[in-house]
């Protein structure tokens, strides 16, 4: 496969009320690009070169691996937590329904609920910078929320989750209502 060679199946779609814009969104596993109808075919080829790479930049930077995941947790720890909560790995795991993340500090794992790809960043880092906490302090209690609350966008992330879950009509976490 080229480099420039979109890796899903792309649905162009022309439209004559379409002047001078091009966008793009994921159907299913298909990618849709919208184009003015008065563009060329060379046009057309490079357009849909660059929405369709714009599109994948944007869902893997949503939906990172678990070895980026793992990086981002280290950067978030050495940041609000001065280093000292160092995982082994983090991952995402579709069981977790109920809960957003888990830890276990024995094995110093951390894993997060596939439930949040997709959601904000600075969401995913709340939940991050709450399993590393646990790394070192395993209960809810005051010290425990004062690193959390180090993370500058916590109280606003923990809004956002709780708004999630109400809207999903799912009951929060325990923790989460502290």
């Amino acid at each position: 496969m080229d480099a420039g060679e979109p890796t899903a199946e792309v649905e162009v779609r022309r439209s004559t009320r379409r002047v001078r814009t091009v966008s793009a969104y994921r159907e299913g596993e298909r990618i849709v690009v919208l184009i003015p109808d008065s563009l060329s075919s060379s046009e057309e080829q490079h357009w849909v070169e660059v929405m369709v790479a714009r599109l994948e930049k944007a869902e893997r930077r949503k939906r990172p691996s678990d070895a980026e995941l793992l990086q981002r947790a280290i950067g978030l720890s050495d940041r609000y937590l001065g280093g000292i909560a160092i995982p082994e790995s983090v991952r995402w795991v579709d069981n977790q329904n109920t809960r957003w993340g888990s830890c276990t500090p024995g094995d110093r794992t951390i894993r997060l609920s596939t439930r949040l790809q997709g959601m904000p960043s600075w969401v995913v880092d709340y939940v991050i910078v709450h399993e590393l906490a646990h790394l070192f302090e395993s209960s809810h209690n005051a010290r425990f929320w004062s690193w959390v609350d180090r993370y500058p966008q916590a109280e606003r992330a923990k809004g956002y989750l709780l708004g999630w879950s109400a809207a999903s009509k799912v009951d929060p976490p325990p923790s989460e209502v502290d």
